[in-house]
């Protein structure tokens, strides 16, 4: 089977030659299969004139296509209406959703050149002047379509790179995803006609390009492509410099034994507005895919007193190109390196597990280069306020050693805290000591990075029996009872 397409529409100049023609039941279900199947629900208008305040201009008018390969229906829905939304944030209008059912997409124009003239119909019908497929398609695939439809075609990578780019703010952020797109354009650089490939004109045919143009003979493609290569090596060393730095600040904080917690999750899902509610971090929270990322760092404390790090990090999606996953992964390895995850799921979203999925598999990638072993990890549920009793109880069955919150109305942040600080590494070390009044400090660092057991006031001083890490032990040391720490 090359082709197994559903439609939920029937055309009546198809049926008049069906008639005419005595189909048979196969034929006419095989027919009925091998069209292009329309997802309802994708066609976008602004509901609220202050969306222009975020989408800004909307410069294109986009057609989506898919290729149905594998999974259910719904699943395949679902993938559109995410590649829909990838579509609003870039700013584009979504005109229409169409699916092809395949074993596999096509291996020149992605959905079967007898569906390309199909397709070009419904460009032509919608007045698109862009067509976005969902997945990654080849320089091959790339150029076909584009000869054929007649318009700007973009792939699924593509479209979220455009995203990073828009949002990038931080020196490291704009070069991670510079880096990305100048790796996922060096094998689809192209040129219009013979614009990039020319060495010469005139009587170039010979030895030598004529006056002006005698030289090595690079074309004009591959000095744009030395030119990129230039430019990739630049930036790759830009972020080991940055890095070093990020480094740097990580080991001050293992030094001085802080347990840090990160935010990991798919794109969406709150990460953001957890990080507020847990820290008051106020940091940029939009209800828009990849809204962060450069990643956040914020002291917080348990509710017995002990400090800790939260880091809110980039999102995830599903079939998060290769190219973001290579530039990002120093700021990743915040995650690998972490003494607790904490997975935030979007209690709202449809098949939150496919979420769960994704986010796991991307982690497991990067953990896997970089031989650490992955983190405690806690489930968080997110935006149980936009579910009913129906969709909480299914939550909570799929996820049954998940905390549920929401970040929005502070619902359940309490028990979050509580949950956090069990599963943080805690101080090891018993101490019994006497601390002279003198050295009030001392007792003030016991109570902000330690777990005080006990503590009485005498009249040599403060005595303290407290859990707490071995760098504390040490200073600990000349105070202690016993003259050792215990």
């Amino acid at each position: 089977m090359t082709e197994n397409i559903q439609s939920t529409e029937f055309d009546p100049e198809f049926d008049s030659s069906w008639e005419e023609e005595d189909f048979s039941t196969g034929d006419f279900e095989r027919a009925e299969r091998a069209a292009l199947r329309r997802v309802a629900g994708l066609s976008t208008e602004l509901e609220d004139i202050t969306e222009v305040e975020y989408r800004q201009l909307r410069l294109e008018r986009v057609v989506l296509v898919g290729v149905w390969t594998e999974g259910t229906a719904a699943d395949s829905d679902a993938s559109m209406a995410e590649l829909a939304r990838l579509a609003e944030t870039a700013g584009s209008e979504v005109l229409e959703g169409v699916v092809q059912r395949r074993d596999k997409p096509d291996a020149a124009t992605y959905i079967g050149s007898g569906k390309v003239s199909e397709l070009r119909d419904v460009v032509q019908a919608t007045g698109a002047d862009t067509v976005i497929c969902d997945g990654e398609l080849s320089p091959g695939q790339l150029r076909q379509l584009e000869e054929r439809l007649k318009v700007k075609v973009i792939d699924r990578t593509a479209l979220i790179l455009d995203i990073f780019a828009q949002h990038a703010r931080s020196k490291e952020g704009k070069a991670q995803v510079e880096l990305a797109q100048l790796q996922y354009l060096m094998p689809r650089l192209r040129g219009w006609g013979e614009t990039l490939s020319r060495q010469a004109g005139g009587r170039a045919g010979g030895g030598n390009g004529g006056v002006g143009l005698r030289g090595p003979g690079e074309t004009k493609i591959e000095t744009d492509r030395r030119r990129i290569r230039d430019r990739i090596s630049k930036l790759r060393r830009e972020l080991a410099a940055i890095k070093v730095i990020r480094e740097t600040k990580r080991s001050r904080r293992v030094a001085n034994e802080i347990p840090s917690v990160a935010i990991a999750g798919y794109t969406n899902a709150g990460k953001s507005s957890l990080l507020n509610a847990l820290t008051d971090a106020g940091v940029l929270v939009e209800d828009a895919l990849f809204a962060t990322l450069d990643p956040t760092t914020r002291r917080a404390l348990t509710p017995e007193g002990l400090p800790y790090t939260l880091t809110d990090t980039v999102g995830f999606v599903r079939h998060l190109p290769h190219q973001l996953v290579e530039a990002f992964r120093s700021t990743l390895e915040e995650v690998g390196q972490a003494d607790l995850l904490v997975h935030v799921v979007d209690g709202s979203d449809a098949m939150p597990e496919s979420q769960v999925k994704a986010v796991r598999e991307v982690l497991a990638e990067i953990n896997e280069e970089s031989g650490t072993p992955m983190p405690r990890e806690l489930l968080v549920v997110n935006k149980i306020d936009a579910v009913g009793d129906l969709g909480l109880a299914r939550l909570r069955h799929l996820f049954p050693d998940a905390s549920f919150v929401s970040a929005h109305s502070g619902l359940g942040i309490e028990e979050l805290k509580v949950r956090i600080a069990e599963l943080m590494p805690r101080p090891e070390v018993v101490v019994e000591a006497l601390v002279p009044y003198a050295r009030g400090e001392v007792v003030a660092r016991v109570h902000r990075d330690g777990e005080v057991l006990s503590e009485k006031h005498t009249e040599s001083g403060t005595l303290l029996s407290a859990r707490v890490r071995p760098d504390l032990a040490g200073l600990l040391e000349e105070f202690a009872t016993n003259g050792t720490p215990a």
